[in-house]
């Protein structure tokens, strides 16, 4: 990753000297911007940087924060959504190096072709990233319930959360979740059997009032009293999919005039 990072900066300082010379006429002056000459990568005016970072890949973002330093403050206080699925190894070091310093995200996606994040770097993620909305962990397959209890203390403004594929969480861990991410609105399950069941939905009932998509794909331990407690607690639910959820059979749960729509 630093060898890459080095290239990058490489390429961005061969870049900068090029825009440099067309903007200034080949004077070698430099260019002058609101009274300012920018001569050097630092000089970029903050406001402009974000700006033209928005443009960029996540990647070009990641090397721009390591030119120097005040581009560093600002990318990392700047940031507010970051997707690293690019990234095919390492990617539980690379969030355990990049967390600490966007400390600004609300949308972070994870997902994974290989599974490679681990406990440690869910936790990072919790104990820095506290403005997190949108969280994506799918196919997740090492994750284990001690990144849902740091979810729980960590980013409790989660509104979107995707673990879809992670087999090794329990209903357990998911009900302790849903005690303190009561702003869930989107919510993907599919494929998690051990966490999906009755006990979970009805703790997603009770606490998630304001829930409006939950993907229950392939939980095959979810039964009629968990749609149940979802049909009476969460009065908003738009999107529901029990594909594979062979226990079911009260669907008039679903029938009512707070989720006539849902299925």
């Amino acid at each position: 990753m630093l060898a890459e990072a080095k290239v990058g900066g490489e390429d961005l300082n061969l870049c900068f000297e090029k825009l440099m010379m067309v903007a200034a006429g080949n004077s070698g002056e430099g260019v002058k911007m609101d009274g300012l000459v920018i001569t050097e990568w630092k000089d970029i005016p903050m406001e402009l940087l974000l700006r033209i970072v928005s443009l960029v890949d996540d990647r070009t973002a990641i090397v721009a924060s390591g030119v120097c330093s005040g581009w560093r403050d600002a990318i990392c206080l700047g940031l507010t959504q970051l997707c690293l699925s690019w990234c095919r190894k390492n990617m539980n070091n690379l969030v355990l190096s990049l967390a600490p310093k966007f400390t600004k995200l609300q949308t972070l996606i994870l997902r994974q072709e290989n599974p490679q994040l681990e406990d440690n770097a869910v936790e990072t993620i919790a104990n820095f990233c506290h403005d997190l909305q949108d969280l994506d962990l799918s196919k997740s397959f090492k994750l284990s319930d001690r990144s849902l209890y740091a979810l729980a203390h960590g980013c409790p403004n989660l509104t979107k959360l995707n673990i879809s594929g992670c087999t090794s969480f329990s209903d357990e861990a998911l009900e302790y979740l849903t005690n303190f991410c009561r702003k869930l609105k989107i919510l993907n399950l599919c494929g998690c059997v051990k966490a999906a069941t009755d006990r979970a939905l009805q703790a997603i009932g009770q606490n998630c009032n304001v829930l409006q998509s939950l993907n229950l794909g392939w939980c095959e331990n979810v039964g009629d009293l968990g749609v149940m407690s979802l049909a009476y607690g969460c009065p908003d639910l738009r999107c529901f999919d029990l594909c594979g959820c062979v226990l079911i059979t009260a669907f008039y749960a679903l029938r009512g005039d707070s989720c006539n729509d849902a299925i």
